[in-house]
């Protein structure tokens, strides 16, 4: 490819191409993506052929009524995303111009990283920052991420998505630590306090109702592995719920079963609230760490935090 391409397609490529790519690709129509846009199908279809166009590739297959995205399309689209994510963050830098010039930092994480290490690094940002405003949203990694690459959110303190993902081509991850889980239930359920000479089998596991996590957070896929690796199938009749707070409520009430964080499981036992279940886990989950996008946009605050990430982490492991 020779160097003239990329100036001719910054000179050619239009916002309105790129959300176009974006509506496609969320309604798989052209109307739809059209009326998104309050534009006609027949403009629409005119913006598409001017892209294709301009990158010199076809972007979509025809299926059905419908259009699906074939590879040239793929990378399109996550360029798309990339400028979508870009143009949030000015947006973002310009709101808190008008504001006063105070920044706000937006960060996902998972559970796991709560109590110590994220807690640890915000209170000392903060210090440094009195005048920094942050958000904290607490859900799985992969919505973390998908969030990072849209440009709602500067920093997630996750687990970065699997080789051939994607996002993975759009995130630089850093590694934090590693996350262990454990099984959880209340003090008086007959698992808890048993006195074994050998670990407690996973088919006595499935003989009790269960509460996971949604697909995509690490407790439900350790469990997944869990029952794959000793050729069982997935509990039955279970609850599903991301709140821990609701986990302990049906635990306390119930003869029932959940996976934890063993960091965030351990406040609960602390408190006599909940009891771990002497089982011995097959699988480990892939670390954890701090993920940014490629083309973020750095602050000395959004410094600051990431290096007392993983300085705290450091500190920890002395």
């Amino acid at each position: 490819m020779s160097n003239s391409v990329p100036p001719l397609l910054l000179n050619r490529l239009r916002m309105r191409q790129v959300l176009l790519m974006l509506a496609i690709h969320e309604h798989a129509t052209l109307h739809a993506a059209a009326r998104q846009l309050g534009t006609t199908p027949s403009a629409a279809s005119k913006m598409l052929h001017e892209l294709e166009a301009a990158v010199g590739e076809a972007l979509f297959e025809r299926e059905g009524r419908g259009l699906r995205l074939n590879p040239a399309g793929q990378a399109v689209l996550h360029a798309c995303r990339g400028v979508r994510g870009t143009m949030a963050a000015l947006g973002n830098e310009l709101s808190k111009l008008r504001q006063g010039g105070a920044e706000k930092i937006f960060i996902g994480s998972i559970m796991v990283a709560l109590p110590d290490c994220l807690s640890g690094a915000l209170l000392e940002t903060k210090r440094r920052y009195p005048l920094l405003s942050v958000e904290v949203t607490v859900d799985t990694s992969d919505r973390l991420i998908e969030r990072l690459c849209d440009g709602s959110l500067d920093i997630v303190v996750g687990r970065l998505p699997r080789p051939g993902d994607p996002a993975s081509q759009e995130c630089v991850f850093r590694p934090i630590g590693e996350e262990e889980v454990a099984i959880v239930a209340s003090p008086g359920h007959p698992l808890v306090g048993l006195a074994r000479r050998e670990p407690l089998p996973f088919k006595a596991l499935l003989d009790y109702p269960w509460i996971l996590q949604p697909k995509g957070s690490p407790s439900r896929e350790v469990i997944d592995q869990e029952c794959i690796g000793h050729g069982a199938g997935m509990p039955t009749g279970f609850v599903e719920t991301s709140s821990l707070v609701f986990t302990a409520t049906l635990l306390m009430r119930e003869h029932m079963l959940a996976v934890a964080p063993r960091s965030i499981a351990a406040q609960y036992v602390e408190s006599g609230v909940l009891s771990v279940v002497p089982y011995e886990f097959m699988h480990r989950l892939s670390p954890w760490g701090s993920i940014v996008h490629r083309d973020r946009h750095a602050s000395p605050a959004k410094d600051t935090l990431l290096e007392l990430l993983h300085a705290g982490a450091m500190a920890g492991k002395r």
